[in-house]
């Protein structure tokens, strides 16, 4: 359940990055009340999970699957740098969640 409550505050994570993007300093109403709601909701998110998990796996793999999800999105929605350098780090900070999952006993 912990691991679960993890992924979802990841994705929340990152959809709160990506509407940063789209409410253009807190101006646009809408992408402004996303960006609020879902880092509320990430940060409470990973509290719950911080309950059960060890803070530094729980901490890492958050911000590595907002980097990760973040970064790809970057590339589909905004037409960023797809260079061979950028994903191999993607790949080695997937490697370093999946490493950290693994070496979890929770």
């Amino acid at each position: 359940m912990a691991w679960l409550l993890l992924f979802s505050a990841g994705v929340a994570e990152i959809i709160f990055a990506l509407s940063l993007k789209y409410n253009q300093g807190f101006s646009k109403l809408w992408p402004s009340i996303i960006t609020m709601a879902s880092g509320g909701l990430s940060f409470y998110l990973l509290i719950l999970a911080i309950k059960t998990l060890p803070l530094g796996t729980s901490y890492a793999v958050w911000t590595g699957m907002g980097a990760v999800g973040v970064a790809i999105l970057g590339i589909i929605l905004f037409k960023e740098s797809a260079d061979w350098y950028r994903l191999l780090s993607i790949t080695l900070v997937i490697a370093g969640i999946v490493g950290l999952k693994l070496t979890d006993s929770a």
